[in-house]
């Protein structure tokens, strides 16, 4: 099996990470500055050509990677936008080349501040696995399915045991540091199990939605005012949605999704007519006339879930998990690759505490963990709150209030562009929820609120009762 390494110089000896997604990749990006060999264990039989592999259905389908996740991918991977960009993911502000349904009506077409870029799933990790497998000390052990942790010492790990595909003997892998990437359907609870280490508890918030994706052909004269088309849920009256990407290869990716029973069909007649049923127009016109359509898929997420590992009392010594491995999110809010990003960047500034201060690795885990549950709990919350909404029992008020602030900005944001550009940066997490509470914000907040109950009720108190979505269970709001 081998032995731990001591650290040379700058650098300590081995890391494992288990799985090679996404959340695997960023992670070995960061890993590779600091040991001298880093190993990656992907059960799927993958190459540097590989781009979404089976044991991510979730991949085909539209994702969003926020402008704070985009800002930290290119930290690490240095002219990555322009590579992406030059395959023809554009790269465009969020205001100005997006047509954005919200509740309250279209979002102001205008200058934000905040550029992003849209791509497919499949050429991102492609592209990210083919620059880390070229850095030097990477390996990727392909169709190598974890079994197990090792811990030669009680409570520290000290490797992992895997059995490659065909193999009838399993593989003993001694690591300085392990990390687990592998995902929402890894098995690190049953290895914590099998090393009698207590499992700690899961928050999980149920929310059936349902994605039917396909990708086709952009030609020339759909490139005109927008490169995304959006039409956002919305608790309780707002079941279906839809978004539409201009990604590389000149091609848009559309995905539709509806919650609980509104799934969008796969059959051709049934995914237009669900996306003519949408309010934003953009979609149904361009899935009328697409052209060279790659076959239509389907995922079904149930629920966010966070594995509370930061509460693990008895949490190991050189283990980490990261990624969907910890929470998972519904994919609707697009922070599942940023919360992933952050998650590495959070790795990369421990690790280089740790080496300037020539400690050890021992006490960098359970620190780890608990840094990273205080990086999980504002998108959690944010998202959390929306999915409770969909509930009619069961909706604390902490959920009730943040929904109706949130319907309140919304319908200012769409006559205010100063509104909806603190909102955008909120949305791609590069401001905190906090600046939609200014005072400038607040004001145009509350007193719209008023206006509109007042126009709605003229005999209502002059002086503004609490809002409904306060006083009963399960109101929406004004």
């Amino acid at each position: 099996m081998g032995k731990r390494t001591p650290m040379t110089g700058d650098r300590w000896g081995k890391a494992v990470v288990i799985g090679g997604g996404y959340a695997g990749l960023v992670t070995a990006r960061v890993l590779s500055d600091y040991f001298g060999e880093v190993v990656i264990l992907e059960r799927d039989p993958v190459d540097d050509e590989t781009g979404v592999h089976p044991h991510t259905p979730q991949a085909h389908h539209a994702h969003a990677m926020l402008a704070k996740g985009a800002e930290i991918l290119e930290t690490l991977f240095p002219g990555l936008r322009a590579e992406l960009r030059d395959l023809g993911a554009p790269v465009f502000d969020y205001g100005e080349r997006i047509s954005f349904l919200q509740p309250a009506g279209f979002a102001p077409r205008c200058r934000t501040g905040v550029l992003v870029q849209t791509f497919t799933r499949h050429e991102l990790e492609r592209r990210l696995r083919q620059r880390v497998l070229a850095l030097s000390g990477v390996t990727l052990l392909a169709s190598a399915r974890c079994e197990g942790l090792l811990m030669e010492q009680p409570g520290a790990v000290s490797g992992v045991v895997y059995r490659v595909d065909g193999s009838a003997e399993p593989t003993r892998l001694a690591a300085d540091l392990v990390v687990d990437a592998s995902g929402r359907a890894g098995g690190l609870d049953r290895w914590l199990g099998d090393l009698g280490l207590p499992v700690p508890g899961k928050r999980v918030v149920k929310t059936k939605i349902t994605y039917t994706s396909m990708n086709f052909a952009r030609p020339e004269q759909d490139r005109t005012d927008f490169d995304v088309a959006y039409q956002m849920t919305f608790a309780p009256g707002i079941a279906r949605g839809g978004v539409i990407l201009a990604v590389e290869h000149d091609r848009w990716t559309c995905s539709l999704f509806g919650f609980e029973d509104q799934a969008p069909p796969t059959d051709d007649q049934g995914y237009l007519d669900f996306a003519r049923s949408l309010t934003n127009p953009r979609l149904a016109e361009l899935i009328e006339r697409r052209s060279n359509p790659e076959p239509t898929r389907q995922y079904v997420n149930v629920n966010n879930r966070w594995s509370e590992y930061h509460k693990a009392k008895a949490w190991p010594e050189r283990l980490l998990a990261v990624g969907d491995s910890v929470c998972v999110f519904n994919p609707v809010y697009g922070q599942g690759l940023t919360v992933a990003a952050l998650e590495a960047d959070l790795l990369r500034g421990m690790l280089t505490a740790a080496r300037s201060d020539g400690t050890e690795l021992d006490g960098l885990s359970r620190t780890f963990q608990r840094r990273l549950a205080r990086l999980l709990l504002v998108p959690w919350t944010l998202s959390s709150n929306s999915d409770l909404m969909w509930s009619p029992q069961g909706r604390p008020l902490s959920a009730r209030v943040a929904h109706w602030y949130n319907q309140q900005v919304f319908a200012v944001s769409v006559h205010d562009p100063e509104v909806w550009s603190r909102f955008a940066r909120v949305a791609n997490m590069v401001a905190p929820p906090g600046v939609l509470f200014h005072p400038s914000v607040l004001v145009k907040v509350i007193g719209a609120a008023l206006f509109r109950r007042r126009a709605a009720s003229p005999t209502a108190d002059p002086g503004g009762s609490v809002p409904e979505v306060l006083q009963q269970p399960g109101g929406s709001g004004g």
